[in-house]
């Protein structure tokens, strides 16, 4: 856990989700986020993230622990 003060965005985003495989032939999740419905410029993403399946299995313990 991050000791860093969150809070909520002011905006919504886009996110995509896939199963891609690395060139080691691991199978991670993809998730990419978009730019709010606001933002100026066309869709494109912002930020992709990619998880092998330990840090998906401890992300849904963290969720499991924490979203209720």
């Amino acid at each position: 856990m991050s000791s860093a003060q969150g809070r909520a965005h002011p905006t919504e985003v886009d996110c995509e989700w896939q199963v891609v495989r690395s060139s080691s032939g691991e199978l991670l999740l993809q998730l990419s986020t978009y730019g709010s419905d606001t933002r100026q410029s066309q869709p494109k993403v912002s930020q992709t993230v990619q998880l092998d399946l330990d840090t998906c299995e401890e992300l849904v313990r963290i969720i499991r622990a924490n979203m209720r």
